[in-house]
């Protein structure tokens, strides 16, 4: 067009909007998003190869990706019987939410092929999605209650002086501080950190429809909650090496002041640093559902405010693995020394619910989360929605 132009020829843009299912049918009976097809031609030529492609949006209500909608175009068939076809050749297609955005290098009759799925084998799946992204729900907590007797024993060495109800404290320890006023204040701390991760994350739908500035605090308290989250289960990862490896009368001066400062204050700090000078760290997120995972359950896409950057996402997950990995390599060595006491009390049978207990107090079931690709992907959210 550019190139007509420059000799000074006047070029007339001929648009036809079309608005018909039978108009344009191949023989395949193909459908177009909302049955709209436009047209766009000049009236003296015919217009192919640009080099700076034409742009068409098309809007829309429904959950699209590229993976059941594609820009196409109409080529006519070759023969005066023969039907007409669509054809992805020389267009792109981009995605935004409520958009597909349609470039083109030539002008012709444009579209949104939409593309059939077949029916999905998990048809609860999208159902689950929501749930993959959900903290564990607070009343798991409560399954660490076998592991109060576990936390007063001392290594096997001691185990003599240990054999006493989980209501009473280790005497050889109780004489500086009192371990089960601090494991429960520990716990207490945990709880409280998962109650405003579900509170944030339950509050991320609704408000991803408010103003940006209010999303993006949003974001932030969600972001700090589940860093602060992750960082108490750390401390009670920590704590419980203290009880039960390490030495039973180790003293740690203000312990419960410093775990608040690396649990609560670390993560805090952290997040309002980054709301402060990288604003935009925050904001909408849409969470996508790929191919065959869909049904009439979720039509349109799920947004919530959440992180947009992907440096700050991926920071995130690094912090997540390393508090997962150190609870893991804790739980394996807390576990070495509780079946060691459990044999020589005769209780090896309790070991099954102590580490069930265990495992949802220090959280390595949220592992599963990493495991979310290619065939793994099924399992996982099953798997995450129930153990969660």
């Amino acid at each position: 067009v550019e190139g007509v132009r420059a000799r000074g020829v006047e070029q007339k843009l001929v648009c036809v909007y079309i608005h018909s299912a039978c108009i344009f049918q191949d023989a395949h009976n193909s459908s177009v998003l909302n049955n709209d097809v436009l047209g766009a031609f000049l009236k003296s030529r015919r217009v192919a190869g640009l080099s700076r492609p034409v742009e068409v949006q098309f809007w829309h209500d429904m959950v699209l990706d590229a993976s059941n909608a594609t820009c196409v175009f109409w080529q006519p068939g070759a023969g005066a019987g023969s039907a007409g076809s669509w054809s992805r050749d020389g267009c792109e297609t981009t995605h935004r939410e409520g958009t597909v955005i349609c470039r083109c290098d030539h002008l012709t009759y444009f579209a949104v092929l939409l593309v059939h799925s077949p029916p999905s084998s998990f048809p609860l799946l999208p159902s689950l999605l929501p749930f993959s992204f959900f903290p564990p729900p607070l009343f798991l907590l409560p399954l660490a209650a076998p592991c109060r007797a576990v936390l007063c024993h001392a290594p096997p060495r001691c185990a003599t002086q240990c054999r006493v109800p989980a209501s009473t404290p280790c005497p050889a320890s109780s004489r500086r501080q009192r371990p089960r006023d601090t494991t429960t204040r520990i716990h207490m701390h945990l709880l409280a950190a998962l109650l405003l991760l579900n509170c944030s994350f339950l509050l991320s739908a609704p408000l991803a429809a408010s103003a940006t500035g209010l999303c993006q605090v949003t974001a932030a308290l969600l972001h700090a909650s589940l860093l602060c989250t992750l960082a108490w289960m750390a401390a009670e990862a920590f704590h419980l090496l203290l009880l039960l490896v390490k030495v039973y009368n180790v003293y740690i001066q203000h312990y419960l002041l410093k775990l608040c400062l690396f649990a609560w204050g670390l993560p805090v700090l952290a997040v309002v640093a980054v709301l402060v000078f990288k604003r935009d760290t925050y904001g909408y997120y849409t969470i996508t559902i790929s191919e065959g995972y869909r049904n009439m359950t979720m039509r349109v896409p799920s947004t919530r405010c959440w992180l947009t950057s992907s440096p700050a996402h991926k920071a995130t997950l690094c912090y997540a693995g390393l508090v997962l990995l150190f609870n893991t390599l804790v739980l394996g060595r807390v576990m070495m020394a509780v079946r060691s006491i459990r044999r020589q009390e005769g209780q090896a049978k309790k070991d099954w619910v102590t580490v069930l207990g265990l495992t949802c107090l220090l959280g390595t079931t949220w592992g599963l989360a990493f495991f979310s690709f290619g065939v793994f992907l099924v399992p996982q959210l099953y798997l995450f929605t129930i153990l969660n």
